[in-house]
């Protein structure tokens, strides 16, 4: 094939990753609704038909899945969702999370309601535990939320025995936590194991004592953003995989 023909094949492709991105499954009986609510709307009040066009197309932006290609190596971190740093300092981990007596760093990550909220594994490792928590619906940024939100716990057992706490929070306008995955499971970095609807946040637990490279501000992408090392030094890494 002529070179010209090859970088255009690679431009099309590229072009069409970009702009059909799969949906998560969980998204299409929300898009439905949307979609048939702004049809029903919009036929007896045609002002309506713009902003429930606009409503259906955010409702399909919002599930969006993008593919990511996750470094792989045995000792880093991942971001578990797309969104922003809100804290990497050390706590006192909650009473429900089921991790080692110790002391615990907390790195956590703010999804608003146009982030990507399909979460991915921080790290390879067996799922160990999980446990859900009935509570309010705070907003998602402020630091009471860790312990008063619903939310969803999962620790993981990575191969060489550390431990690593995920918990999905649900956030102001968050009113359903969804986590595929059990205990037994094994799940790879960067493999998917759930979504939140709706904003939200996501809180990684590892122990304090690991190099924590991002900084509060710091916007993460799921599966690929390197938020912690737990060999206690940033590896080049060996090996991208892409989920």
């Amino acid at each position: 094939m002529p070179i010209q023909a090859k970088r255009e094949m690679n431009i099309y492709k590229s072009v069409t990753e970009e702009v059909l991105v799969p949906i998560h499954p969980a998204g299409w009986p929300f898009i439905f609704l949307f979609a048939l609510a702004s049809m029903l709307i919009g036929y007896y009040w045609q002002p309506f038909i713009l902003p429930g066009t606009l409503l259906c197309l955010w409702c399909i932006y919002f599930f969006r899945n993008p593919r990511r290609t996750t470094p792989v190596t045995d000792y880093l971190v991942v971001a578990p969702a797309d969104g922003r740093v809100l804290s990497t300092g050390v706590f006192a981990v909650p009473d429900d999370l089921e991790l080692p007596v110790g002391e615990w760093r907390r790195i956590s990550i703010f999804m608003n309601v146009f982030d990507v909220h399909v979460n991915r594994a921080p790290v390879s490792g067996e799922v160990v535990a999980t446990s859900y928590h009935k509570g309010q619906f705070l907003n998602a940024s402020l630091d009471k939320s860790a312990e008063k939100n619903e939310r969803q716990n999962m620790v993981l057992k990575c191969v060489d025995g550390q431990s690593v706490g995920v918990v999905q929070i649900a956030g102001l306008v968050a009113r359903r936590i969804l986590l595929e995955a059990a205990v037994g499971d094994q799940l790879a970095v960067g493999q998917q194991f759930g979504i939140i609807r709706f904003g939200s946040r996501v809180d990684v637990w590892v122990p304090a004592s690991i190099p924590v490279p991002v900084l509060v501000g710091q916007k993460t992408i799921a599966g690929e953003t390197v938020i912690a090392d737990m060999s206690g030094v940033i590896p080049e890494p060996t090996e991208m995989s892409e989920r």
